[in-house]
């Protein structure tokens, strides 16, 4: 029997990298993978039936005990949680709070892999918060937790340098996977006690929250620039859409143009420009590359045009 006992704490399938890289170092530590927390089955699809996370989907294939509770602060979960006797807490966007008992009661504690620059960008969204930001670099922590909001001492750090067009899934996914490289070289040294935390700059602390659905319709007060890093940060989630016709439409993708000489119309007024359709906003035109309509797959602005003619010349609400 292993002696070092692992739980992992995750849903998304973006963080099925940081599980494998557990599974995979765990024996090198003399260690297993004795339960994986993920969150509670949720309905999808429109017959609504309950699905599991994909982390659950893949512990169960690899034959691995996976508990769901839908939160873990109760005296309940603390027993269950005390009964695996855990050595060490591995957890990435598991999107609950940890009460003392998981980060202290472990004898390595908890070590949590996030995609930021800590202390930059804490919080329930940091992948968005660095999109919105325009930042020009961002990347991968792995800390040691304690009880605040992602403010425990750095294990490892690495960065990422960003072009600007980047979509917040297709980022995740590379933090994650970084992150899941960088688990591979500290998961050994931590639990020797090879590395010493670092404790957190005390300056440059961002907070970004979990955004809601509302945060997705587009002001077209703001400048384009902002408008645009929306398009790419909540994508998926929340979204960003306006309003044709009394239903909602969807902007997937589009682009900047700084300077809207020669364009005429209140704020929200859609124009043709050359080959492209554009929406005038606060500061600069912002470019309509992909959309989706109510109830249709994404296309393409121009051929959504094609198909409404009208649509250039209307004013879009915010």
């Amino acid at each position: 029997m292993a002696s070092l006992r692992i739980v992992f704490m995750g849903s998304p399938e973006f963080v099925i990298p940081i599980l494998s890289c557990t599974e995979r170092v765990a024996p090198e530590l003399d260690g297993e993978i004795v339960a994986v927390y993920a969150a509670p089955d949720r309905p999808a699809g429109r017959g609504r039936k309950l699905l599991p996370s994909p982390v659950k989907e893949y512990a169960q294939a690899r034959g691995i005990s996976v508990l769901t509770p839908a939160r873990v602060t109760n005296d309940e979960e603390k027993a269950r949680f005390a009964e695996l006797g855990a050595d060490l807490v591995v957890l990435a966007a598991y999107g609950l709070l940890l009460p003392a008992p998981f980060l202290f009661g472990p004898k390595h504690g908890a070590v949590n892999v996030h995609p930021s620059l800590l202390p930059r960008h804490r919080g329930a969204s940091p992948v968005a918060g660095a999109i919105l930001a325009g930042d020009a670099v961002t990347g991968t922590t792995i800390m040691q937790m304690d009880e605040g909001l992602d403010t425990g001492p750095v294990l490892a750090m690495e960065e990422v340098s960003l072009a600007g067009t980047e979509h917040a899934p297709a980022l995740t996914e590379a933090l994650f996977a970084l992150g899941a490289r960088m688990l591979g070289e500290v998961l050994p040294r931590y639990v020797a006690g090879e590395l010493v935390p670092t404790p957190q700059a005390t300056e440059g602390v961002t907070i970004i929250k979990r955004f809601k659905k509302e945060d997705g319709r587009l002001d077209w007060a703001m400048p384009a620039i902002d408008l645009e890093r929306r398009i790419r940060a909540f994508d998926p989630w929340p979204g960003t859409a306006t309003t044709y016709r009394g239903e909602r439409l969807d902007l997937l993708s589009g682009a900047v143009l700084e300077s809207s000489e020669g364009a005429a119309g209140a704020l929200g007024t859609v124009i043709a420009h050359g080959r492209d359709v554009a929406v005038v906003t606060g500061e600069g035109l912002l470019v309509l590359r992909q959309v989706r309509p109510a109830g249709r797959k994404p296309m393409a602005a121009a051929d959504f045009v094609r198909g409404h003619p009208d649509f250039v010349g209307a004013t879009l609400p915010s």
